[in-house]
């Protein structure tokens, strides 16, 4: 009877230790963020957007300032996953042979975003994409890494994709852009995800011009120098900072290096004025002008 006792209490105190290893791993991961990512499919990007605000899908007559819009949709995402933190964003495109173009080269050096490419045939029709999307999204949300992901995109063979990382607990928004003449995402594909997102026109239009001829600029306009541009950025952060206050200044720095869609609106706006030159779809000053407006701020913290 005796040793019948003594083994019921170690069989109790070992449920107890079990008991308090589970309320300890409960309690680290109530404690552990929740995490996104975002998967951007490049080719209905450019030719949604393109369509939209260039009224064109043809790459080679608009510019994209992907930088200005992967800040947008990181913003965006913060806005929408209020409690949770960014993992990367995932951007997929084609390239013949799978070589980098010098646009996709400066989009994969940008923080936070990873390009990965499938394959251009030669009616620039995109190969693989579909098929990498589903294999990053599966691993992701199998190795819970994320718990939410929002997908930019509309073809039909992405609910495969949809499907796999929704099997292992992922929750997946689809994020979509206007189109003129209706719905530009299968029905298939709305009809899986856990959410749905239009972007709309005015979302897009800062990131997205048509290109002009340099014979038709206007005489004088000459191009700023990187030091101009950058001396532009400081100025308007001072400004920034008189109108706003420290307090502004203190909610704006955790999001280093990305702007709010609002704030780098208003800086493109503002610079555009200072320089007399346009910096829609030139990507390189764009950078210039936000490295011009941190520094300030950065040097008043």
């Amino acid at each position: 009877m005796e040793g019948m006792n003594d083994d019921l209490a170690a069989l109790a105190a070992r449920i107890d230790r079990t008991n308090e290893l589970l309320t300890r791993m409960l309690a680290e991961v109530a404690k552990t963020p929740s995490t996104h990512a975002i998967f951007v499919d490049a080719g209905y990007l450019y030719a949604a957007a393109g369509r939209l605000v260039a009224g064109t899908e043809d790459r080679r007559a608009f510019d994209l300032d992907a930088e200005g819009l992967i800040e947008a949709l990181i913003d965006r995402a913060r806005t929408i996953f209020a409690d949770s933190r960014l993992l990367r964003i995932y951007w997929y495109d084609g390239a013949r042979r799978r070589i980098h173009t010098a646009e996709q080269q400066s989009i994969a050096e940008l923080p936070d975003v990873k390009v990965r490419l499938g394959n251009l045939n030669a009616n620039n029709q995109q190969k693989g994409v579909d098929s990498l999307i589903r294999t990053d999204l599966e691993s992701l949300a199998r190795h819970r890494a994320i718990s939410d992901a929002a997908l930019l995109g509309g073809d039909e063979d992405l609910v495969s994709a949809v499907e796999a990382a929704q099997g292992y607990g992922a929750r997946v928004h689809l994020w979509g852009i206007e189109g003129p003449e209706g719905r530009n995402q299968a029905e298939p594909l709305l009809w899986e995800v856990d959410s749905q997102r239009t972007l709309d026109l005015d979302f897009f239009k800062p990131y997205v011009s048509r290109r002009t001829a340099p014979a038709s600029e206007p005489a004088g306009m000459q191009r700023p120098t990187r030091e101009e541009v950058r001396f532009a950025g400081a100025q308007i952060a001072a400004k920034w900072l008189a109108e706003r206050g420290r307090e502004s200044l203190a909610d704006l720095l955790p999001g280093h290096p990305y702007l709010p869609g609002s704030v780098d609106q208003d800086l493109l706006v503002e610079a555009e004025r200072i320089l007399q030159y346009s910096l829609r779809g030139q990507a390189e000053l764009r950078r210039v002008l936000r490295d011009g407006f941190w520094e300030h701020l950065r040097t008043q913290y």
